[in-house]
């Protein structure tokens, strides 16, 4: 394994920077007359949120088995994703490697902090093409290489020697983004954080949890890592209300696992109806809660859908003739299946 310097990764100006500390930062108590944030007074909403968010973290460490000093908590995986391009590489400089098909947000990031993106596409099996990564193993400028597992747009979960060969082999931050990971029945890179210490691992309370509309996200990584995070993360970055959101979550285990237990139910039911329709060519191999599905004619099909007010992702610009497909509630997703086999009677 390469050893990782992380002062070698991190900008010079990060490591410079004295980071702004806020009222709550110098004040660590919760109850007493608050006169030292310019808030107002009156109200049920007056109050800033935790910044350090306290007691979510000892939720998290609780869960999983890591130390406070290992989290990280983002308002959504978006902006856990973009500090750490703005971590580690510099504007007009550096470059992050991405393997698409996958999550839009790594480049788009990148393009907004004026990064150069590396893309090695997934071979046929959509898996890493290693024999190509290996050919930057000696860039000096690629500083992060980003994986989703399970794949986002494709639903597979990426082979774990293969991440962790990049891991054995690149100096650099490896960030794996394990938003679906609940669903996959895999173990979670989390877990090997203290063998790898250039290795993020991000998570997120938008699709197993059911808080999307929340925006929490989390990074798990090394002390040093996380410090890093917290030094230029946005003082209150994470509201009072989504922190609340996210502890009742986890909280509510009963609820996650049933919930969790139908949707994989929902979802073997519907690979099987689907394979059996004449007008899908090709579904994905899927770890997650959604399905890549190859049709006949995709935007014809998506179209349909739309007029019925099923509301797909039509992937077709990124993976010809492909729609994504999302398992809903059981009744949702009778919809759809009669929905498409409604189109196959009127051929």
């Amino acid at each position: 394994m390469k050893e990782f310097i992380l002062r070698n990764f991190v900008r010079k100006n990060i490591l410079d920077l004295k980071p702004y500390s806020c009222a709550r930062d110098e004040f660590k108590g919760s109850e007493g007359i608050f006169l030292d944030a310019n808030e107002n007074p009156f109200g049920v909403l007056n109050r800033y949120p935790d910044p350090r968010q306290t007691e979510l973290k000892q939720q998290l460490a609780l869960l999983t088995g890591r130390n406070v000093s290992e989290i990280f908590v983002g308002n959504g995986s978006d902006e856990v994703i973009d500090l750490a391009i703005r971590i580690f590489c510099n504007p007009g400089k550096d470059r992050i490697m991405v393997f698409p098909p996958t999550y839009g947000m790594y480049k788009i990031c990148a393009e907004i902090n004026e990064i150069e993106t590396v893309e090695i596409p997934l071979n046929r099996d959509m898996q890493l093409n290693m024999p190509e990564i290996n050919t930057f193993l000696n860039d000096e400028h690629v500083k992060i290489i980003f994986i989703c597992s399970p794949n986002n747009p494709t639903g597979n979960l990426i082979r774990h020697e293969d991440i962790e060969t990049i891991l054995n082999s690149f100096a650099c931050p490896v960030f794996i983004d394990e938003a679906y990971i609940d669903f996959a029945g895999s173990e979670s890179f989390v877990n090997m954080i203290d063998k790898y210490p250039n290795l993020i691992v991000s998570q997120t309370f938008s699709k197993s949890r059911a808080l999307a509309s929340a925006r929490v996200g989390i990074a798990y990584s090394q002390p040093e890592i996380i410090a890093c995070y917290n030094k230029i993360k946005p003082p209150y970055n994470v509201s009072s209300l989504n922190q609340e959101a996210a502890i009742e979550a986890l909280n509510s285990s009963r609820e996650f696992t049933e919930r969790k237990n139908t949707i994989l139910a929902e979802k073997k039911k519907m690979r099987t109806e689907l394979s059996k329709m004449p007008c899908v060519k090709h579904i994905y191999k899927s770890d997650a809660n959604f399905f890549l599905v190859e049709f006949d004619n995709a935007n014809k099909t998506y179209s349909k859908l739309i007029d019925q007010k099923i509301i797909t992702r039509n992937r077709s610009s990124v993976i010809d003739n492909c729609i994504r497909i999302t398992v809903g509630t059981p009744e949702e997703n009778e919809t759809l299946l009669n929905a498409l086999k409604i189109m196959k009677n009127e051929k």
